[in-house]
């Protein structure tokens, strides 16, 4: 069953926009995985401006157009800034506090909603996913649900803009070789948790996929990549439109 949304009391991310949005100033936001050292995302960069995004966040609003869904939209930074250059945005986000903030911040149009949730409809000229805009997709095995549904939300000539990251420099010997079990699940498949003070989220799946296998899976599905730009640290971002 696909939720909806999220609730307030397992929503540990969404607390955090809260408490920064109104008192400038927030508590760890903890990210915890059995496969890393347990992390912190620091909620002021979640309310950063066009100036403060990496280039390549900045050149993903910059060629955004149409009609365009914000997914995953969060504090909705990205929305703000879509706004600001005179853009059509539509922000999607799961977590109902995070939708709350955004509409007090001045998103336009808010919409409390999973993407993969098929009581949610549209027509979309740009489907923008960042922030490792292809972790929503959760495993690889899911590649096929989310590309039926990116063609029933894009419009006919319309496109995905996504980034994401290749996790293999985790994965590095000092020889330069790559240590990666072939016969395992793909290295770019994680299982994550998040805390924030004594709130606790559920375990979620993230996928984070290098451009190669993006490209292969994409084609299968009958959409065509291009590699628009790539970051300093093994991110990209790439446009992907129906063939």
């Amino acid at each position: 069953m696909i939720k909806n949304t999220v609730s307030p009391q397992n929503d540990p991310m969404g607390a955090a926009i809260a408490d920064y949005f109104n008192t400038s100033r927030a508590y760890k936001l903890r990210v915890m995985s059995d496969d890393f050292d347990e992390d912190e995302i620091p909620v002021a960069q979640l309310f950063r401006t066009f100036k403060e995004m990496s280039p390549i966040e900045q050149k993903a609003l910059q060629i955004a157009q149409g009609r365009i869904l914000d997914v995953g939209a969060g504090s909705g930074c990205h929305s703000l800034a879509l706004q600001e250059m005179g853009k059509d945005v539509t922000a999607i986000e799961i977590s109902t506090i995070s939708c709350e903030i955004m509409e007090k911040r001045g998103v336009d149009t808010v919409i409390n909603a999973n993407l993969f949730n098929k009581a949610f409809v549209g027509n979309y000229d740009t489907i923008l996913m960042l922030m490792n805009g292809s972790g929503i997709i959760g495993k690889l095995e899911n590649m096929e649900l989310f590309f039926n549904r990116m063609k029933e939300l894009l419009s006919p000539e319309g496109k995905i803009i996504m980034d994401s990251s290749d996790l293999k420099y985790l994965f590095e010997d000092e020889d330069g070789s790559y240590l990666i079990d072939i016969a395992g699940d793909y290295y770019g498949e994680i299982r994550y948790s998040m805390k924030y003070k004594d709130i606790e989220g559920e375990e979620f799946d993230w996928l984070y996929i290098d451009y190669p296998t993006l490209s292969l899976y994409a084609s299968q599905y009958g959409f065509k990549t291009e590699l628009i730009q790539e970051g300093e640290h093994y991110d990209y971002l790439a446009s992907l439109s129906v063939k």
